[in-house]
């Protein structure tokens, strides 16, 4: 029997290259899907028959309906060990093994940083504009930039990305502060930075970034009332997940300059739809997911797909991920 195997949201188009599929070509016929579904019913339309899936982060949610609307699926594979838009209960209940894969180093933490520096020193500005041809004369320079040593980074979420992100600040020279639900003092002392009170955070910082994940408790934890309590000149920095953020809170804030900028990695919707207000808006530096997409990172992902998929063929599967 030949299995059918769908690659998807293989925007990139580098999954066959960064992995030796040769150990399982012989029993699977790969489909790579290179466009993101428009809906859910799209994606049950076009995965029907299908009894292998390989799924790229929370790209394509698969909730019960659409596992309900799979009768061929076998074997669905996530590229890390976590995914909340699989429903692993209902994909028990239908006898899928759900399956991860490792993951390299902490890619986000040079996005975060990256958009920091983007924002603080104008970077992606000048760039453009030397790019569209300035003049060598005045304005040569057309920005006053702010060094990031002795502002407070205030870290909302102090897990392994915020403690990575505590690190690299300390390095520049920030003092960093951070709050999350369950942080104590104790904790965040460990991590290198100073617990605070979750209003005192937002009223503090230079910067906020934020490094949470998305669950019932965290949806909307950013809200109008912590962005009314950012200073004018203070920056919001999100490379977690787009709903954390009230986002038409977030993009009236920045309408009416009532925060200096943001800089954002995700979004409410992915891909962001052209017509979004914050591609439009001048104060907020955006980039598509990045957080995640690296080289390094793709292939620690794509190799542990093929070594979950022989593991299932040869009746040993690996990295299951169980019904909680």
């Amino acid at each position: 029997m030949r299995y059918r195997c769908a690659v998807l949201d293989e925007y990139q188009n580098v999954a066959l290259a960064l992995a030796d599929w040769s150990t399982v070509s012989d029993e699977i016929e790969i489909t790579v899907f290179n466009q993101p579904f428009a809906s859910a019913a799209e994606a049950r339309s076009r995965l029907e028959g299908f009894d292998i899936v390989c799924a790229m982060r929370e790209r394509t949610p698969f909730r019960r309906d659409t596992l309900a609307a799979l009768p061929d699926l076998k074997l669905l594979i996530t590229t890390g060990a976590h995914n909340n838009s699989i429903d692993l209960q209902a994909a028990a209940e239908r006898g899928v093994t759900v399956c991860g894969t490792g993951s390299f180093g902490t890619p986000t933490t040079g996005i975060t940083f990256g958009l920091i520096l983007t924002l603080t020193r104008h970077i992606g500005f000048e760039h453009a504009r030397l790019k569209a041809g300035a003049p060598t004369g005045a304005p040569w320079q057309a920005t006053l930039g702010d060094d990031l040593e002795g502002l407070t980074l205030g870290i909302v979420g102090l897990g392994k990305l915020g403690q990575r992100s505590a690190t690299v600040a300390k390095a520049f020279g920030m003092d960093v502060i951070a709050w999350s639900q369950n942080l104590t003092p104790a904790r965040a002392q460990a991590a290198g930075a100073r617990y605070v009170g979750k209003e005192q955070l937002f009223r503090q910082a230079d910067i906020v970034t934020i490094h949470l994940q998305l669950s019932d408790r965290t949806r909307g934890i950013v809200g109008a009332a912590e962005l009314a309590a950012m200073k004018p000149t203070a920056y919001l920095v999100n490379t977690a997940r787009g709903p954390i953020v009230d986002e038409p809170a977030l993009v009236a804030a920045l309408r009416e300059r009532r925060i200096a900028g943001a800089g954002l990695d995700v979004f409410a919707t992915e891909p962001l739809p052209k017509d979004h207000p914050l591609r439009a808006l001048d104060n907020v530096v955006i980039t598509p997911h990045l957080g995640y997409v690296t080289r390094q990172n793709y292939r620690r992902y794509f190799v542990d797909m093929v070594e979950d998929i022989r593991a299932y063929l040869d009746g040993a599967p690996i990295r299951v991920i169980p019904a909680r």
